[in-house]
């Protein structure tokens, strides 16, 4: 694999360092990435668009689309900046190509806030900007698709209009100031001429790319900030949306697997007399030494003949392991005298032991499964000296790499499609199901075979996000105020656990900020603070689950603060606005929530709300949950949701975001939990890992602040703060803290 990598290293670094323009309008006269896929008559003036004769403007977006709205959103960008009709717009899957690499999400990994403008900190990004160019990655991820394509795709479609207004000069012998564009074409006023796109596409393809083109000023957006038709919406609603598992390319047969049941565990031997006896088996494929899979003509008989197969398990060291277990070892972190500061400002351990008043608590969160709606999947077709894969990836480059590797062969001989994603949550940046289908798709060579895994398979072998303790110290004076801070985090690092599996040549045993994501940015006005971690790395794979860090931290830090609140006597929103003093958009997020959820109106007798706010991947997001209690049971009744996330391009898919990661954060909190026992992950399906449904959702309500900031992410930040702003709610309603998820660890049935 290195030698090819180094190849794949050495073509994109040439690319990028050689004058090529790193947003795709032009790379040093190369042919757009966007050329070979091009139908009869169209035209690619860039990486990013292609016009049809007809005045057709064809977007290609370089995410994943997997419910997001990304193939909506990205589009606007570009079909805003080059004055496109929207009826006119269609969308594809961008190709593999350096061009599209994501830079933004190479960025979040450094460990420096936003606001950092110091030299090092600059000079850490600059850094960091050429290794992900040179790199050349395309990934789907970390909320970052909007925001890394905010400068690119703008600049591609404003330097497509330039294009075409040259292009029609010309044709029309005036001068381009004369010129202006509007839904499809460019029109000439005086003479009342007006030329479609469709008729110009050509002769500006001729046309040098501007180098620096004129972008437009938010109030000149026609598209941007509105709500259009979702291109995805159609497909999805009659059926025809293809996703990985609707893969059909000709011959196609299917492959089932039989992991191993414990972590770690492998085979020792089996007996397949059975299942290659039964109707329709073609092949039976050690495939690991962990695995054993069996092909056939049709899925269903692929999975009959897997049950058929007598295998012989050894379940390896972690046989024991148990929930018990790693509760002790993430005990044992947070009092380990070997962690890792992420942030230290003043003296806190001195403030603490100088306080008025310590208040402490301790907070535990489980492992928690990505559980999608389309299981993974992967089609793979094998032909000695070339390869197809069919794979709903978050990080299609990254496949190409491990297929390539696999199947050993260049990259360039690796064709990687990537369908819908019926849904992702960083699950689906894992390539075990590919590199499986891979590995079967060689003992069947020139047949596409796809493997299925079973809803219990994708359960019980995900890769989690992970089980986490959090101690918090915080100390208050004689006025109630908070004079010192330490928050200790003991978890394993997701990083780390994906790397080893993903990227084993990448080192990943330096600092994971998404250990601590959430809590070492803690935004409140708080002098001597430290926040450390301890890797307490267990046999459970775990991997990047949506918002990751946050998730768990935004429970523990909110949690705590309201405990601190308390404990001053203080209003839990107005003590939070005090320690936002300084922190102006905080503030109004803060207060809008409260405002708009009634904070300080009464309410009926065994209702209570509870408050959070948490800022993530560039957004900021305050959540007012409103509870009833009746009895024992738990209700949440109502969700108000303020996010500020800058520029919004789509605000239906904004609202529609909040409201997924708002039901996704209740799923975890009310139910969510993935069980160890005797070395096997317990849930199996869903009627074991259960999720919030319609008849449990609370009515949720979406209030946007667009305030001319450059956008912020939105398909993870709304789950952190739901967590909470419930239990905080719960105990306003009870006097109960909540400290262990679910909610049922804490005694708390759900109403």
């Amino acid at each position: 694999m290195d030698s090819k990598l180094s190849r794949r290293t050495f073509l994109v670094a040439g690319g990028a360092v050689g004058g090529g323009l790193l947003v795709g309008c032009s790379r040093g006269g190369e042919v757009s990435p966007l050329a070979a896929g091009a139908k009869p008559g169209e035209v690619a003036l860039n990486a990013w668009l292609k016009i049809g004769p007809e005045g057709t403007c064809t977007i290609a977006v370089p995410r994943q689309e997997m419910g997001q709205g990304c193939y909506t959103g990205l589009a606007q960008l570009v079909a805003d900046e080059i004055d496109a009709d929207w009826d006119s717009v269609r969308v594809e899957q961008a190709p593999i190509d350096g061009v599209y690499a994501n830079r933004t999400m190479f960025l979040d990994a450094l460990p420096f806030d936003e606001h950092d403008d110091g030299m090092v900190a600059n000079g850490a990004r600059w850094a960091m900007t050429q290794f992900a160019e040179i790199l050349g990655v395309q990934l789907t991820g970390g909320s970052t698709s909007l925001r890394d394509a905010w400068g690119p795709m703008r600049h591609a479609g404003a330097s497509a209009r330039a294009m075409l207004v040259k292009a029609a000069a010309r044709r029309l012998g005036v001068p381009e100031a004369e010129l202006a564009t509007e839904k499809g074409t460019v029109m000439h006023a005086k003479s009342g001429q007006r030329l479609s796109y469709g008729e110009l596409a050509s002769a500006a393809a001729q046309v040098p790319p501007p180098s620096e083109p004129r972008l437009k000023r938010p109030d000149q957006f026609k598209l941007i900030g509105q709500d259009v038709a979702r291109v995805d919406i159609p497909a999805k609603t009659n059926g025809t949306a293809p996703y990985g598992i609707d893969a059909r390319p000709e011959g196609i047969i299917y492959a089932a697997i039989a992991m191993s049941p414990t972590q770690g565990g492998t085979v020792l031997g089996f007996d397949d007399a059975a299942a290659r006896a039964m109707k329709g088996v073609i092949e039976v494929v050690p495939v690991a030494d962990d695995a054993v899979a069996v092909v056939a003509e049709h899925y269903w008989q692929a999975r009959k003949a897997v049950d058929a197969l007598a295998i012989d398990w050894d379940a390896g060291p972690h046989a024991a392991l148990n929930d018990a277990e790693i509760e002790g070892w993430l005990k044992a972190g947070l009092d380990s005298d070997d962690a890792l500061g992420y942030r230290e400002d003043g003296d806190a351990a001195g403030k603490l032991g100088r306080a008025a008043r310590v208040v402490e608590a301790t907070y535990q969160v489980p492992f928690l499964a990505h559980a999608t709606m389309e299981p993974h999947n992967c089609t793979v077709r094998f032909d000695g000296d070339g390869a197809e894969v069919w794979c709903g990836s978050q990080g299609p480059t990254v496949a190409q790499w491990e297929a390539s590797n696999v199947l050993d062969l260049a990259m360039d001989d690796v064709i990687v499609h990537t369908p819908y994603l019926g849904g992702g949550f960083g699950g689906r940046a894992e390539l075990t199901v590919l590199r499986q289908a891979a590995r079967i798709a060689m003992a069947v060579p020139r047949r596409p075979v796809q493997l299925i895994w079973s809803r219990e398979d994708d359960m019980r072998h995900d890769a989690y996000r992970p089980a986490a303790m959090a101690r918090l110290r915080a100390g208050l004076d004689a006025q109630g105020n908070i004079s010192g801070w330490h928050a200790r985090h003991a978890s394993p690092s997701v990083s780390k656990s994906f790397m080893g599996r993903v990227l084993p040549w990448v080192a990943s045993d330096g600092p994971d900020n998404s250990n601590v994501d959430g809590s070492a940015d803690l935004p409140y006005a708080v002098a001597d603070i430290l926040v450390d971690h301890v890797a307490t790395d267990t046999p459970v794979p775990v991997g990047f689950w949506r918002s990751v860090g946050h998730s768990q931290n935004a429970f523990f830090t909110e949690s705590f603060v309201d405990e601190v609140a308390h404990a001053a006597g203080r209003d839990p929103f107005a003590f939070r606005r005090t320690l936002l003093r300084g922190k102006p958009r905080f503030l109004t997020v803060l207060e809008t929530a409260a405002a708009k959820a009634g904070w300080t109106e009464p309410l009926p007798e065994g209702r209570a709300r509870g408050i959070a706010i948490q800022k993530s991947f560039g957004s900021i997001v305050a959540q007012v949950a409103e509870v009833s209690v009746d009895g024992e049971a738990v209700k949440v009744e109502r969700v108000v949701c303020v996010i500020d996330c800058g520029t919004v391009v789509s605000p239906d898919i904004v609202k529609a975001q909040m409201e997924g990661g708002i039901v996704y954060g209740l799923s975890a909190l009310l139910y969510g939990e993935i069980n160890v026992e005797r070395g096997e992950i317990v849930q199996g399906n869903f009627p074991d890992y259960e999720m919030v449904r319609l008849a449990t959702a609370p009515r949720i309500e979406v209030h946007i602040i667009a305030d001319g900031h450059a956008p912020g992410g939105v398909g993870e930040p709304g789950t952190p703060p739901v967590a909470p702003a419930v239990t905080n709610a719960i105990f306003a309603a009870t006097g109960k803290r909540i400290r262990q998820l679910p909610l049922a660890r804490s005694g708390i049935a759900i109403g």
